[in-house]
């Protein structure tokens, strides 16, 4: 008894170590809010389309993504670092996991410092990688690709004036 406590222990430490880190307030990001995002999906040669919204709620940022049809998947509150279930969905992990993620994604060069020691690489102008498993690659400020093993997200903006 006393070993299936210790490993059920450890694989719950280690669930929680493997989550992606957020800051304690939001960094400042390349675009202004409120913020509309095209995000396709693929795992397993399955692709799913989706829309997220991200908008600044007093000092916390509102999540909310929609199949095309405009039915509410997820929607996470992430305020003070923490997140927080928006509304009656169910919570939903990897829709968690992939806002932090965008978070960083979304974040100035300059204010990657927010992040904890250790948690995040910036490789080039294009690339950078954030703990546990991804990697985002740059083809504007909001048009890249996010994955790690065998999942992969193309987001681009569909709120942003184009500039001449």
């Amino acid at each position: 008894m006393p070993r299936i406590l210790l490993l059920a222990a450890s694989l719950l430490l280690g669930a929680c170590a493997a989550h992606t880190p957020v800051p304690q307030t939001p960094p400042a990001l390349v675009a202004p809010l409120p913020l509309s995002l095209q995000i396709q999906r693929e795992q397993a040669q399955v692709r799913q389309d989706w829309l997220l919204v991200v908008q600044r709620e007093g000092s916390a940022l509102r999540w909310s993504l929609m199949d095309p049809l405009g039915i509410p998947q997820a929607r996470q509150l992430l305020d003070a670092g923490q997140w927080r279930n928006d509304g009656l969905l169910p919570p939903n992990a990897e829709a968690r996991e992939l806002f932090a993620a965008l978070l960083f994604a979304l974040s100035r060069s300059d204010a990657l410092q927010a992040y904890p020691a250790g948690s995040w690489q910036q490789l080039n102008d294009d690339q950078r990688r954030l703990a546990p498993d991804w990697t985002i690659d740059y083809h504007g400020p909001v048009d890249f690709t996010l994955g790690k093993t065998g999942l992969n997200y193309r987001i681009r903006a569909l709120n942003l004036e184009e500039s001449d």
